[in-house]
């Protein structure tokens, strides 16, 4: 029972980091189109480290359907959904390493990269066009302070739960 109700507050700060994430306009500092925070994406950092694969992909199945239909669309599905799922097949495999060859950030930054890279292997099946590749230098660019930023979001909060051992 503690796993599940773990999960659902996790599916729903998610979901909320998502909605306040849409709030910020991002665009008028970084002129890119698509490119966000990865607020949600701290959830996901941090139920790989305090929790399971099965756990962390529950909660990310479930924020992205629900996501989609509070306000999305199948195409955002389809952009969250791959970009999500290369995300945290990264991150899972090199927090095996962390510490040794990976840093925390380092991670971060890579499933970062990894979210970019699926929604750019998305968008070229929903346009239908190779050329879209073309997009990913400039958002590959932009994982490394947006991942960065992230992971030290997830760190503080990890550190702090660990301390008062949750």
């Amino acid at each position: 029972m503690r796993k599940i109700s773990q999960c659902g507050l996790l599916v729903a700060l998610a979901l909320v980091l998502s909605l306040v994430e849409r709030l910020i306009p991002l665009q008028l500092i970084v002129p890119i189109a698509g490119i966000k925070l990865g607020l949600a994406n701290i959830v996901l950092l941090f139920a790989l480290i305090m929790l399971d694969i099965k756990q962390t992909a529950v909660i990310f199945i479930c924020r992205i359907v629900l996501s989609s239909i509070f306000a999305g669309s199948f195409t955002g599905f389809l952009f969250s959904f791959l970009g999500g799922l290369f995300s945290i097949i990264i991150m899972y495999i090199l927090l095996k390493w962390e510490g040794k060859l990976f840093s925390f950030y380092g991670i971060s930054i890579a499933g970062a990269a990894a979210h970019n890279i699926g929604q750019v292997i998305a968008a070229i099946f929903v346009l239908n066009s190779i050329y879209v590749v073309a997009y990913l230098p400039m958002l590959l660019i932009c994982s490394f302070p947006l991942g960065f930023i992230t992971g030290y979001t997830a760190k503080i909060v990890i550190n702090h739960l660990k301390q008062i051992h949750l």
